[in-house]
């Protein structure tokens, strides 16, 4: 287990309790971001098989879960303390599996017809992103889709910088404290960032079709994929 991989762990069973609370102001998009990739996932399926990477407290996965009541939903995350505010959203279904591991790692047995991840890939190396994102189309079933809201970084320096300043004014205005300001300082130094570009090449490459990038907000984006 290396030392990133601790070190988000622990971030991140730090904030779990105040995770969800934060979520809308630390995203200033937060409507949209969450939103826009509920409506454009669809499947022919009654009963889709659905897996959340990078779940934390499975935010994402309750909206899909009001859009496909019956859907049968995996999370997996690294924090176990995540995990743990997951089962207790989801403690009045028995149709929601939990896995504690390293998604980059992890081996799924299991195919899945649509694949989701928010705020989490960023946290990975380039090079464990393109392994992550190869092993996403190899467990998608035909016609599954992969659904990434992420964040990139600006495709030069100066625009990057416009982000930053952007989402650092708009976080000082949103009422959180200073101690929640640095806490979320603390993590974002634990970000692997890259381009959106990189992002569509890699989905591209891996054998995706349909590739896009359906919503951006400086450096929030979501981004689609379907394996034919």
């Amino acid at each position: 287990m290396d030392t990133t991989f601790n070190k988000v762990k622990e971030k991140f069973n730090q904030s779990a309790l105040q995770y969800d609370n934060q979520r809308r102001k630390l995203i200033p998009c937060f409507d949209d971001f969450y939103s826009i990739p509920i409506s454009i996932i669809e499947t022919h399926k009654e009963t889709p098989r659905v897996l959340d990477i990078g779940a934390g407290t499975g935010l994402f996965s309750s909206f899909i879960k009001e859009k496909f009541p019956k859907a049968k939903i995996t999370l997996i995350d690294i924090s176990e303390n995540m995990l743990q505010q997951a089962k207790i959203r989801f403690k009045e279904y028995d149709d929601i599996a939990f896995l504690h591991a390293d998604y980059s790692e992890h081996r799924f047995e299991d195919k899945f017809d649509i694949v989701v991840s928010s705020l989490s890939i960023h946290h990975l190396t380039d090079e464990a992103k393109k392994k992550l994102l190869d092993n996403i189309y190899s467990i998608l079933n035909p016609d599954g889709v992969f659904i990434n809201a992420d964040q990139v970084l600006g495709h030069t320096p100066y625009i990057d910088s416009i982000y930053k300043k952007d989402w650092q004014n708009k976080v000082n205005m949103s009422g959180l404290t200073d101690n929640e300001i640095q806490a979320a300082h603390e993590r974002m130094k634990l970000d692997k960032m890259t381009t959106l570009e990189n992002h569509i090449n890699w989905l591209i490459n891996c054998g995706f079709k349909d590739v896009d990038c359906v919503y951006k907000y400086f450096n929030f984006v979501v981004l689609f994929a379907r394996k034919a």
